[in-house]
């Protein structure tokens, strides 16, 4: 069977407008940040491995982060901490994110692209949703690489403090080995206390 060949993604939604494309990595974690990144690119930018940073391995990933951060216009990358989430809720703190990477640009952009269906107005720039747009429009998926490229580092280095959590692989993802370790040692203070952090309801505390 032939390899499918991935188009290279349009740059922005709007060409000749200075568009910020956001989006957020690790909303459905139970430790660790929600990360947000905005990304504003060249309207020539194109690389074919440009895509949703989930469809890309992690060599990939790692491979485009310099290459964005060097040649886009602009770049900010914000993280909310747990404390945070759990007094707003994850929605309201990915939001947060994403208005905080926007502030964050060293250029205001004309117009803001959110990869999802729910945002908040950003200013008075003219802000549009889309469903999947990580893997529509370039700077959107910019941004899904950084979000994710910052948040695991960040992950890698907490792993080094909490080994046994095995935050280096899991990244603090609800998987079967971090519920386990979290069932026998307890949570961590980089633990998202609002979250269903067991598989069954019990009391951690």
């Amino acid at each position: 069977m032939a390899k499918k060949i991935h188009n290279p993604l349009p740059p922005c939604h709007t060409s000749g407008v200075l568009e910020a494309g956001c989006d957020e990595a690790g909303r459905g974690c139970l430790a660790g940040p929600v990360c947000a990144a905005a990304v504003i690119l060249p309207d020539d930018f194109s690389h074919q491995w440009l895509n949703d940073s989930k469809q890309l391995s992690e060599t990939r990933r790692n491979a485009l982060r310099p290459i964005i951060e060097q040649q886009a216009l602009a770049w900010a990358v914000v993280m909310v901490q747990p404390e945070e989430i759990d007094r707003i809720n994850i929605l309201q703190a990915s939001i947060i994110a994403m208005h905080r990477a926007l502030d964050t640009l060293t250029i205001t952009p004309g117009a803001v692209i959110v990869d999802g269906n729910k945002f908040h107005p950003w200013r008075d720039v003219p802000c549009t949703t889309f469903v999947k747009g990580d893997g529509r429009f370039g700077n959107i998926a910019a941004a899904s690489i950084l979000a994710k490229t910052h948040r695991d580092e960040l992950m890698t280095r907490l792993h080094e403090q909490y080994p046994l959590y095995n935050w280096a692989k899991n990244k603090g993802y609800p998987t079967t080995d971090h519920r386990a370790a979290i069932a026998a040692y307890g949570t961590t203070p980089h633990h998202r206390l609002t979250f269903r952090l067991l598989d069954r309801q019990l009391t951690l505390f």
